[in-house]
């Protein structure tokens, strides 16, 4: 996404996502040159397939190659780019081998491009760390013109605002909440949650806003999450908003949220971009609300 000052943020704001490949050499050059010629721009392109059949053409590339990518072509041929915001993840920060007790910004996913190169279920998790230390490389490295940010959001949960074809085209996250809705996991075991952090659409997207917004940003990671949550919570959390789904929801679920689970520290979020973080409670009614009216 690439943003003008004197259209920001009223005006729809273009973006580059018809791009045949961003992983080949200057792949954004012709993209990134606009007249008049923005300010911004926000990176978050980066590919989550349901199946990898080769970790390096179908994640690894493309997350890496891209991100470093967009910001030569933006250091060679958008000068007047002052900020540039990239949505990392918390899976540049996660460590499964060595988990602190509480993760933050300072926390990051130590997983070498060996691991991810040679394991189809490491090459998100892989693409996300390597590619944003790539960007705070090339920023050391190169020296351009503009600041960099990131922002690195766990699980994204969170009403649906835009088209969508039919139900099964929801993203990754949302996609559980739908489930659940429709009576497909019956209980009481249900799925593991796998990440036990979420973050609000509503407030990454802020967050991204904020990125660029505040001056203290600059040259800054952003660990991007409400908190805590677990599947039991988040069907309890539809049953509350919607008891009409009773006979749809899980029977008495087992909750996999285990009593030793890691911490997180959001307060530089809190603080530096003024984010006031939702509950989870308002965060899943809302997206039940709107998974209902798109009919869930």
């Amino acid at each position: 996404m690439f943003v003008r000052t004197q259209t920001y943020p009223t005006t729809q704001l273009p973006c580059c996502n018809n791009l045949e490949d961003i992983a080949k050499e200057g792949a954004f050059d012709n993209a990134v040159q606009s007249e008049p010629a923005f300010d911004f721009v926000i990176h978050t392109a980066s590919p989550f397939p349901g199946v990898v059949k080769d970790p390096v053409k179908d994640v690894l590339d493309p997350a890496i190659r891209g991100t470093v990518g967009i910001l030569g072509s933006i250091k060679a041929h958008a000068p007047k780019v002052k900020r540039v915001v990239i949505t990392s993840s918390f899976a540049a920060i996660v460590n499964t081998a060595s988990p602190p007790k509480v993760y933050d910004e300072s926390s990051w996913n130590p997983i070498t491009w060996a691991e991810a190169a040679s394991d189809p279920s490491n090459a998100y998790r892989g693409s996300k760390a390597l590619a944003e230390r790539a960007a705070w490389d090339f920023v050391q490295e190169q020296q351009p013109g503009f600041e960099l940010v990131t922002v690195c959001p766990p699980l994204v949960y969170g009403p649906v605002a835009h088209h969508l074809a039919s139900l099964d085209t929801l993203n990754t996250s949302n996609t559980r909440i739908r489930d659940f809705i429709q009576g497909k996991v019956a209980g009481p075991q249900l799925p593991p949650t796998g990440t036990f952090l979420f973050a609000d659409v509503r407030d990454l997207a802020q967050a991204h806003v904020k990125a660029l917004e505040a001056p203290d940003a600059a040259g800054k990671r952003f660990f991007i999450t409400s908190g805590h949550c677990s599947n039991k919570a988040i069907v309890d959390a539809i049953r509350k908003a919607h008891p009409e789904l009773e006979e749809r929801l899980p029977r008495e679920p087992i909750d996999d949220f285990p009593a030793d689970v890691y911490g997180y520290d959001n307060s530089r979020a809190r603080e530096i971009l003024g984010i006031n973080f939702r509950t989870l409670q308002e965060c899943i009614g809302d997206t039940a609300d709107s998974l209902l009216r798109l009919g869930a």
